[in-house]
């Protein structure tokens, strides 16, 4: 993260935007407005990514940043520009997601700071070690003069591909249920224990991935993933005495979704208790859907056809930092087509043309916000 905070800094300075690092570890840069009271408009995405990953979640939308205050060559706007690269959203580590974009609305609390990874390293801890101040967190918040917050970024999904279009407005963030789950048996030796003798929470485990995956086939519209599964002792000769898994649910509906994460939470512990076996769960997130900003969205659709693209509207199946910052800031998001609708993977690509595309997207929504009344009076009030 060092070297991606010099590289992007190197190309920011020229800009007469430098860089600097927030107490969060966000990359953050200005360049300034027509006035040095104007208020902002915030665009980025996030620095960090997921194991094995692709080269475009995330960074696009911060290399987009910049690209789009390199094309104003040195123009003002009647607002300032502020670009974002948030330093953790994934969740990796910490297994909790928007650490960095959190403290922006400044709710990167001490519940948050905490946490601990597997080494049992506290976020407040990586923080330090990073050469950062946790007690300074509380400056990283964004100020009551930002009008707005806009994030490129990959669709991470098939659907502009298969509509045969580059370009789409995000309209909405589906809501996200995630939690931890802890199967508890007994480790016992696999060559003497017969089987209806055995407390095996590989086995309790694996009914309860089932029902998940039966779940989300019959309920219309609902994700539903197990993306992680950890054995212990981890023998091949040895019956596992523990097994933990990640759950993750997806909708647009939260009541839909809540139902759906209550009964998966049911069917655990019914299938544990079956078993002989016991299970104990972690809600990490609870995150509801979330609606981006209206008006964002319309000029955005303006931007889009003015760029000759034909217009579509989605809600993003994904979270992103939008989701977060749309807590205090109005927000909004343009995906770009993935081939293949490949993410999270090596195989993660974007067609240059569609970047060409998302960037004159960008310069002329620039232009319709500086110039648009009502935009304007949002100005004002801010």
């Amino acid at each position: 993260m060092r070297e991606v905070h010099r590289e992007i800094g190197g190309w920011l300075k020229p800009l007469g935007a430098p860089a600097s690092i927030d107490a969060a570890g966000n990359l953050r840069a200005l360049y300034p407005a027509q006035a040095q009271t104007a208020p902002r408009l915030l665009i980025g995405s996030h620095l960090d990514t997921v194991p094995n990953a692709g080269r475009y979640d995330g960074i696009l939308g911060v290399v987009l940043a910049i690209a789009l205050v390199e094309s104003l060559e040195q123009r003002t706007l009647p607002f300032a520009i502020e670009i974002v690269g948030f330093s953790e959203e994934e969740g990796v580590r910490f297994r909790t997601p928007f650490i960095g974009s959190r403290a922006l609305v400044g709710r990167l609390d001490d519940s948050v700071l905490s946490v601990r990874d597997a080494d049992g390293i506290s976020v407040r801890q990586a923080i330090e070690e990073f050469g950062l101040h946790p007690a300074e967190i509380p400056q990283a918040r964004v100020s009551e003069n930002i009008i707005g917050y806009l994030e490129f970024h990959i669709e991470q999904g098939p659907v502009l591909e298969q509509l045969g279009i580059p370009l789409a407005a995000v309209e909405a963030i589906v809501g996200q249920t995630r939690a931890e789950f802890v199967f508890t048996g007994r480790a016992n030796h696999a060559g003497t224990t017969p089987m209806n003798l055995r407390a095996d929470a590989i086995a309790g485990a694996a009914e309860w991935i089932t029902a998940v995956e039966h779940e989300a086939n019959t309920t219309p519209g609902l994700l539903a993933t197990v993306g992680s599964v950890q054995t212990f002792p981890g023998a091949a000769n040895v019956i596992a005495g523990e097994a933990r898994l990640t759950l993750d649910v997806r909708f647009a509906d939260d009541e839909i979704r809540a139902k759906a994460a209550a009964k998966l939470t049911h069917q655990a512990k019914h299938i544990a208790q079956r078993r002989g076996l016991s299970v104990t769960s972690i809600l990490h997130m609870n995150q509801p859907a979330v609606a981006m900003d209206p008006f964002l969205v319309r000029q955005i659709e303006l931007a889009i056809q003015k760029a000759g693209c034909k217009l579509h509207r989605m809600a993003s199946g994904a979270g992103h930092d939008a989701m977060i910052l749309a807590e205090r800031v109005p927000s909004a998001m343009i995906f770009l087509r993935t081939p293949g609708g490949i993410s999270h993977n090596p195989a993660e690509s974007v067609e240059v043309q569609d970047v060409e595309k998302a960037i004159e997207c960008g310069i002329h929504l620039l232009d319709q916000l500086s110039g648009d009344p009502a935009f304007l009076m949002r100005t004002q009030r801010a």
